[in-house]
């Protein structure tokens, strides 16, 4: 019986999530998919670009279409900033996740370049300074068992960090308790952050930088650090890859 490509799509998808092809399998070829199903070469093609589209499948030279691994990490909301993590232990956030997703993390699993440059005017504006004025910009690329997760650029006012490990660009963590420790030593101590997350299609720069498949989104974060006396002393902006992460947040409701 002939099917639509929609509908050989939404057999295979079946197929995936059920567990008949599981994941780092191939699906089989297109030719042996187009004679089970009675279709056409281009109905196949047409069924594996849909779930292509949907970060499901991917294609890979002299492999052919593998399905994707899918184990979103739970990605903590309000917990991964606690502050029991950071001054008094040395849990920076994407650790906090990692260890309660039961994954292990090195060092390495972050890298980072570190620039003084002008603020741009979002980042100005963001960071509350003038315009033309200098921040220091902290920009991380972290992976997990070598594949990219999502990059975070962390824009600083120069005041507030020349000279101290958040001006350093080895990789890792910056010392012991992170960013976060680093501030509360120069006397600014984080208390109030502030979260917004939106969702959009990549550059080519973030697919290439993260390795993601055609179709798949990201998830933006944009992030902004106040002490208890509403001084803004972080502003941060993260690249997602959508389909690697699970976004929850536990908090209690306000009266």
């Amino acid at each position: 019986m002939a099917h639509g490509y929609r509908e050989l799509a939404g057999i295979l998808r079946e197929g995936i999530h059920r567990g008949d092809y599981p994941p780092g399998s191939t699906l089989p070829k297109q030719a042996d998919l187009a004679r089970d199903y009675a279709v056409n070469i281009k109905t196949v093609r047409n069924a594996v670009a849909l779930l292509e589209s949907e970060g499901l499948v991917t294609p890979v030279r002299r492999r052919g279409t593998v399905v994707r691994s899918r184990p979103p990490m739970r990605r903590l909301g309000m917990e991964r900033y606690a502050k029991s993590n950071w001054k008094f232990g040395d849990r920076v956030a994407f650790v906090a996740d990692r260890e309660t997703n039961g994954q292990t993390w090195h060092r390495n699993d972050q890298t980072q370049t570190v620039e003084r440059l002008t603020a741009p005017t979002h980042v100005a504006d963001a960071l509350q300074l003038e315009p033309g004025s200098e921040v220091y910009a902290r920009a991380r690329l972290v992976r997990h068992e070598g594949q990219p997760t999502h990059t975070l650029t962390s824009y600083y006012r120069a005041e507030d960090v020349a000279g101290t490990p958040l001006a350093d660009p080895s990789p890792g963590p910056a010392g012991r308790g992170g960013g976060f420790a680093v501030l509360t030593l120069q006397g600014l101590e984080p208390d109030e952050i502030t979260e917004t997350l939106t969702a959009r299609m990549p550059t080519p720069n973030e697919s290439a930088v993260l390795e993601m498949p055609v179709g798949e989104p990201v998830m933006v974060l944009h992030r902004t650090t106040k002490t208890r006396g509403g001084r803004v002393v972080e502003y941060a902006e993260g690249i997602h890859a959508a389909s690697r992460f699970a976004w929850t947040y536990t908090f209690t409701m306000p009266d």
